[in-house]
């Protein structure tokens, strides 16, 4: 009898501790984003059709490479607009940095239009340079993913306030993950929002700390 009331009395309390402790561990692994690489290069020598100053530092920043032909690549942007744009763009500090090709500005005129119809495009910046800064800013990715001669790839990177890379270090299909594929939703759908919630949250979560608001 004795033995059987020791049972209950773990079962009630002991029990429901551990889990408690366990889903807090579960919890902190969660919150966290693997940082891939350290302090790539920032984009504020790169021009801009307003004049204005862009930079990654002190942003959480969606990074993509366009290339010279938006109209054949327009479904990306597209995509990333419908399922992370606008799911998060009020968030504060929170940016889109398409990077492009000196001479595209009046393609990008046309894919602005096309985006503003269902879109506040405040957090949408456009940055031009030459193919060399280009190329120098995507190799200081230090990813496994080439871009083409066109200035073009199709990977979309999150990128921190400290202009760290984010991503995955185990992704059960890709292993190590740069970054995501914009050709398609699957990828963006199913683990690129799932990502941004993990670093938008981690960010919270210090600020909080602080006694601090996002």
């Amino acid at each position: 009898m004795k033995s059987k009331k020791s049972w209950i009395l773990f079962a009630l309390f002991i029990l429901p501790l551990v889990f408690y402790v366990l889903l807090l561990t579960g919890t902190n692994n969660f919150a966290k984003l693997s940082v891939l690489t350290e302090n790539i290069n920032d984009v504020d020598q790169f021009k801009t059709d307003d004049l204005k100053r862009v930079t990654l530092d002190e942003q959480i920043t969606i990074l993509c490479f366009f290339g010279n032909d938006l109209q054949n690549v327009k479904n990306n942007a597209l995509n990333l607009n419908e399922k992370i744009y606008k799911h998060f763009y009020k968030f504060k500090n929170f940016q889109f940095v398409a990077v492009l090709p000196n001479g595209t500005q009046t393609q990008t005129v046309n894919l602005k239009k096309q985006l503003g119809v269902i879109t506040d495009m405040q957090k949408w910046k456009f940055v031009y340079g030459t193919p060399n800064h280009i190329a120098e800013l995507f190799n200081s990715l230090e990813s496994s993913y080439k871009i083409d001669n066109n200035s073009y790839s199709p990977y979309a990177f999150i990128i921190d306030k400290n202009r760290n890379l984010r991503g995955r270090m185990d992704d059960k299909d890709n292993g190590l993950m740069y970054g995501y594929n914009a050709e398609t939703v699957a990828p963006i759908h199913s683990k690129m929002v799932d990502d941004v919630k993990v670093l938008i949250a981690e960010y919270r979560m210090a600020l909080k700390k602080n006694n601090s608001k996002i």
